[in-house]
């Protein structure tokens, strides 16, 4: 099954949470693709002890998984995207949604 998530969110456990899907997703031989956008491409930004997103989305791209990040919402930040934020763009955005079986958003 091919999954899209869409992540706009940088609270720690909602984050933590959907990377975790997106890794149990991979194990059982789906394939994931996760699009930030939002506040969510601030995800390499989050920092919280109880809930380790940087490790759960390095786990995601170690398995297979890909990130996308909002290209102009990178902009508005100041920020020209990072390996767990690549830059990415309203058509990959669209490809997502086109091409997946599920799309879920968080």
């Amino acid at each position: 099954m091919k999954f899209g998530i869409v992540l706009s969110h940088t609270e720690p456990e909602t984050v933590f949470n959907a990377l975790r899907l997106a890794n149990y997703s991979l194990k059982q031989g789906d394939t994931v693709k996760v699009f930030l956008m939002g506040k969510g491409v601030e995800l390499d930004q989050i920092d919280d002890a109880r809930f380790n997103v940087r490790e759960q989305a390095q786990a995601v791209l170690a398995a297979g998984g890909q990130f996308l990040a909002c290209g102009t919402c990178l902009k508005l930040r100041s920020s020209a995207g990072s390996e767990l934020c690549p830059l990415s763009t309203l058509k990959d955005l669209y490809e997502l949604v086109r091409d997946s079986d599920r799309v879920l958003t968080f």
